[in-house]
């Protein structure tokens, strides 16, 4: 089955490529005829393209036309002339695909392809980059060809002014970095006025290194926050305590899921310490919450590999790239539960307002494709959730690397002090490495190691994060040694420097298998890029983390029959097995954590989609009294519902609790009900006749525009302050929804269960509230003067 599944997938990669193959033989006979032309009539390109298209020819009549002008353009702006691969990765993106081409081929070029053609619709295209670095640049490099064929081109980045923001997004072509597209989106969907809102609507991305944006950081929601009291004693009492517990005995971690969850003996042990009898009564939800952030503080993060302490702050990392993440922060407690573990003063807390998954963010646009040197892997994936194949793209000339196998050692001291001896051998010779390492504590440790031996080398990681270009862009020259985190350069090619190529060109050396095979082949991909000569190899040892995480029975069982070599190398054949299968293992939790964080969020991107497409409606009416007017109604009618139910008999009906909430809504005439009623009919025809009246009062105050804004701001008020409630509501229950399953409940089942049980009742509230509060607002414009004396 999946041997026939890979014959039709193979094959149709082939019909693709054999596809584009006479594309790129048509947009190669232009070449002669485009070169001819003078810039100006070259430039004079772009508005025939705009008035073909208005004319109603469609983009794939005058796709060959326009990628032979870009091809010419950046010929004479850059002095780069796209090669046929190139031309093929630009075809790919511009169907809505992944390319995925080896490092070293010119990625960024592609883009400008499908990019400019995508962008002479009008309607706007987003290029989106991993880092600030990498947007300024491309920006800045691959700018200068669109602006030469007359098109705009913006820059969304950090720290920008909403003026700044807003004029990027309205630029042909906006370059950015994929969090701050998403955090945009969010922000819009909680203004006050449509005027400060910075995005028009999705139309096509492409995304550079797309399996970094899409799998790697897919783990964590994007999630704006906003800061509240905290109280510090709390979280020390808290953080104190977290030291306490023993593991096993009062708490489980779960190193697979990276989850921790408390035992009786550590709930009992809490509650005695807080004097409470049931931890898991709702008044003490607030104490579990705090305490648990306290355990999972101490557990799950560690100091150098999850974080830095840096200026007396705690700075997050991204476990991907190894970067600093500036100006990001855990939310609900957890980073001041980090701060309390480290001994630092407690700032505020962050309340999430608003959040969204990186996948559902993105699969908002009708188009969208990306490029990386690694995405086959993950083909499934991409395939299921955005309906992007990866075509795999030929290198331009053939690749000559020889990636050796692994070795395996049986300590971890083992494994540096060999890496650290072929290091040095290699630095005699002349030939740069690149060591690369998963964490900033591992790339301490080598760098220990290599000061035994006496190498000089260049030590890149989050600490260092202001050299990183420089370093990394001069790892290729002779005799230099770099060791770096698995930023290792994504989007910065490694250039060989002179007689290098005589030394067997870069030498990769990795010092631990990565959560995934994609990353340890982009550390690989440094090398041997345009044909260059190359060498990559992986020194791995049985205490490496992720073995001791997902191998951890294996690696016993092979500790039995151990054999090692003097220098400590497992000889043992099922090592290499083992090794692999572990690798395959974390992905596939990786895999399944990201789906049941989509899954939860799926959930609550329904509830999103409610809320956001009601704030819209209300920012763009002419007419938000109506919307309230709607409001008004239904508010009423459930009134009566809730009163009147079915499960009560009329004996239990406390209509003088129901008069007096209608009397809050509707004004005038005042709703009198009589004392003794027998069925609900009677009470609802009654409502629905005030409701009526009164809405019919209101009717002038529709021509008033002063009541009409005062509508607006006070849906939007309701609206907002109901839904942030929602959001900590919704956070609570996904915190414990892990712990139904104990009870033979399936948890995703509860989660939406309870989740739209929660989120019908908070918009009956935002309708009641609203109701109420406009109906205060308008009193002296709806009652008559004698009531109001």
């Amino acid at each position: 089955m999946i041997a026939s599944l890979k014959k039709i997938i193979g094959d149709e990669q082939q019909r693709r490529l054999k596809k584009y193959n006479k594309t790129i033989d048509r947009i190669n006979k232009l070449e002669t005829d485009i070169a001819n032309l003078t810039d100006e009539n070259l430039q004079a390109k772009t508005p025939e393209f705009k008035e073909r298209l208005q004319n109603g020819e469609n983009l794939s009549s005058i796709r060959d036309e326009a990628f032979a002008v870009v091809r010419e353009a950046s010929r004479r702006i850059l002095g780069l002339r796209h090669y046929d691969v190139q031309l093929l990765g630009g075809l790919a993106l511009n169907d809505g695909d992944i390319a995925e081409m080896a490092t070293g081929e010119g990625k960024t070029i592609v883009a400008s392809l499908p990019s400019y053609l995508k962008a002479l619709e009008g309607k706007g295209v987003h290029v989106i980059t991993v880092n600030e670095y990498l947007a300024r640049r491309d920006s800045d490099f691959i700018g200068q060809v669109h602006e030469f064929l007359g098109l705009t081109v913006g820059l969304n980045v950090p720290r920008l002014a909403k003026d700044e923001k807003r004029k990027a997004y309205q630029a042909d072509i906006t370059y950015g970095v994929s969090n701050e597209f998403g955090f945009d989106f969010l922000k819009d969907n909680m203004v006050q006025n449509n005027l400060d809102k910075v995005q028009r609507p999705f139309h096509f991305a492409i995304i550079d290194e797309i399996d970094s944006v899409l799998v790697d950081e897919a783990k964590t929601p994007l999630i704006i926050a906003g800061k509240t009291e905290v109280n510090p004693s709390l979280y020390q009492i808290c953080a104190k305590m977290a030291r306490s517990f023993d593991a096993e005995k009062d708490y489980l971690f779960d190193p697979i899921t990276r989850s921790v969850s408390f035992t009786e003996n550590g709930i009992t042990k809490v509650e005695r310490a807080f004097g409470i009898d049931n931890l898991y009564d709702l008044e003490h939800h607030t104490l579990y919450h705090f305490v648990l952030q306290g355990l999972r503080a101490r557990v799950m993060f560690k100091r150098d590999v999850d974080y830095i302490v840096k200026d007396g702050e705690i700075k997050l990392i991204d476990m991907y790239t190894g970067r600093i993440m500036d100006g990001r922060t855990f939310s609900d407690g957890l980073h001041q539960a980090l701060e309390a573990k480290e001994g630092l003063e407690i700032t505020e807390e962050n309340k999430t307002q608003a959040q969204i998954t990186i996948q559902n963010y993105f699969r908002m646009y009708p188009s969208l494709s990306g490029m990386t040197g690694t995405a086959k892997t993950e083909e499934q994936e991409f395939r299921n959730l955005y309906g992007m194949d990866v075509i795999q793209i030929p290198t331009n000339k053939p690749r000559i690397r020889e990636d050796r196998k692994d070795i395996i050692f049986a300590t971890a001291d083992d494994k540096y002090k060999s890496v650290a001896k072929e290091v040095a051998k290699r630095y005699e010779t002349g030939q740069p490495v690149l060591i690369g390492t998963t964490s900033i504590i591992q790339s301490e440790t080598m760098a220990h190691y290599l000061d035994e031996q006496k190498v000089p080398y260049e030590l890149l990681n989050a600490k260092s994060v202001d050299k990183e270009v420089q370093l990394i862009s001069l790892a290729g020259q002779k005799g230099q040694i770099t060791i770096a985190t698995n930023m290792a350069g994504r989007g910065t090619d490694i250039m060989l420097g002179e007689d290098v190529a005589e030394t067997g060109g870069l030498f990769v050396l990795g010092t631990e298998r990565h959560e995934n095979r994609r990353i340890d082949n982009q550390l690989k991909g440094r090398s041997g890029r345009q044909g260059d000569p190359g060498e990559t190899q992986m020194f791995l040892s049985l205490e490496d983390e992720m073995l001791l995480r997902f191998g951890e029975e294996d690696i016993e069982k092979l500790k039995e029959n151990l054999k090692t070599d003097e220098n400590g190398i497992v000889l043992n054949d099922d090592a290499q097995t083992i090794v692999d299968r572990a690798q395959e293992m974390c992905e596939n939790a990786n895999a399944s954590f990201r789906e049941y964080t989509l899954k939860l969020d799926d959930i609550a991107n329904e509830q999103r989609n409610v809320i956001y497409t009601l704030r819209n409606q209300i920012l763009n009416s002419e007419d938000p009294l109506k919307i309230w007017v709607d409001m008004v109604q239904s508010s009423t009618s459930k009134l009566v519902e809730t009163y009147c139910g079915d499960e009560y008999v009329p004996d239990e009906w406390n209509i003088t609790d129901l008069e007096t909430r209608l009397n809050q809504i509707i004004l005038e005439p005042k709703v009198s009900l009589p004392k003794k009623v027998e069925n609900k009919k009677d009470v609802s025809e009654i409502v629905e006749q005030k409701t009526q009246e009164f809405i019919e009062k209101v009717e002038p105050l529709h021509e008033k525009s002063g009541v009409q804004n005062q509508a607006r701001k006070v849906l939007l008020t309701n609206i907002d302050r109901h839904w942030l409630s929602h959001l900590e509501e919704m956070a609570r229950l996904k915190e414990g929804i892990g712990l139904r399953s104990y009870g033979q409940e399936d948890p995703m089942r509860v989660f939406t269960r309870e989740g739209f049980e929660l989120f019908s009742r908070m918009y009956d509230t935002i309708e009641h509230d609203a109701s109420v509060h406009l109906s205060k607002l308008i009193r002296p414009l709806v009652q008559p003067e004698e009531v109001k004396k």
